[in-house]
This record gives structure tokens, sequence and C-alpha cells, in this order.
């Protein structure tokens, strides 16, 4: 298992479909709760102008161990669904990832996505990612008009 940190918020960017003329509007905020770090994306997703996502991003410290099976993360939020984005070396283009979706609600739960629940963005990409050359993690609100809020109180691999 492979714990990401939430208490360097330097490691951790926000961005959101206004990098591509959007008008999503967002935060990603780092905090304490109940003396746990938690990683907190807020904010208004919507689609006008062809966009939809508010994202917080982590460029992945080191090479995952070849073992790893999928990604685990402890959340809780405004019962939606989210998902989790990863990037790979293959992933050369802005608009590249790998995608798996998870519901969360009003209480703390612990999910488990295995890497075959990823989805490819396009069909130039692999069918599923290869733990060695995931480079970055996000945590997305994606897709739909919808207020978000997510949090996270751990994320990782297994």
């Amino acid at each position: 298992m492979m714990d990401l940190p939430l208490t360097d918020a330097a490691g951790w960017s926000y961005l959101s479909d206004q990098v591509m003329g959007g008008v999503s509007d967002g935060r990603a905020q780092l905090a304490e709760e109940d003396g746990q770090p938690v990683l907190r994306l807020t904010g208004d997703v919507s689609t006008a102008n062809r966009g939809g996502f508010v994202q917080v991003r982590l460029k992945l410290p080191a090479p995952l161990p070849a073992d790893a099976t999928g990604v685990i993360l402890t959340a809780r939020g405004n019962d939606q669904r989210y998902f989790i984005h990863l990037r790979t070396r293959g992933t050369a283009l802005p608009w590249q990832y790998y995608q798996a979706p998870f519901d969360v609600t009003r209480d703390w739960q612990q999910i488990r996505l295995p890497f075959e629940s990823f989805q490819p963005s396009g069909g130039l990409l692999r069918a599923t990612p290869r733990p060695g050359s995931i480079q970055s993690i996000g945590l997305v609100a994606y897709g739909r008009d919808h207020k978000a809020d997510v949090s996270v109180t751990a994320i990782g691999f297994y």
C-alpha cells in the first residue's frame, strides 16, 4: 500500500475547465477534521462553453510498485458521483486520462477502485493503465452541472 500525502498543500494543484474556456469554478483546500488531514474539493461545475470539471491533482512523488492493483480512498461528500483520474506516461495530451467513478454519501467510507475499473478517455490509450507508468492522480467533479463537495481523508494505492 502507498499512501499519498494530505498534509502538504504544495504538492496538490487545483485546476478547472477555465483553462480551456469553461466557466466552472471551485476550490481545493487541505484542512484538519477530528485530528485528521482532509483534502476537500468544492465548487460549481458547469457544462457551459463545453466545460464541465473542477479537479485537484497530485504528481506522484515516486513510481508505483509493479504489483499495485488499484486506488484506495476514504471519502465522503454530498451524495454525488465523483471520479478519480489517472495520468500516465502515455497520456501526453491534456484531454487524455484514465477515469473511474465512485459515489459518496455523507458518511466516511473506504472505496477501492481496481485499475481494471479505469476507462481510457480515448481510443489511442491502452485499455488499462499500467502501475509503473502512472504519474499523477486527480480527484474530479466532472461531466454535468452540479455543486461539488467531496472530501478525502486518505488516498493511495493498494
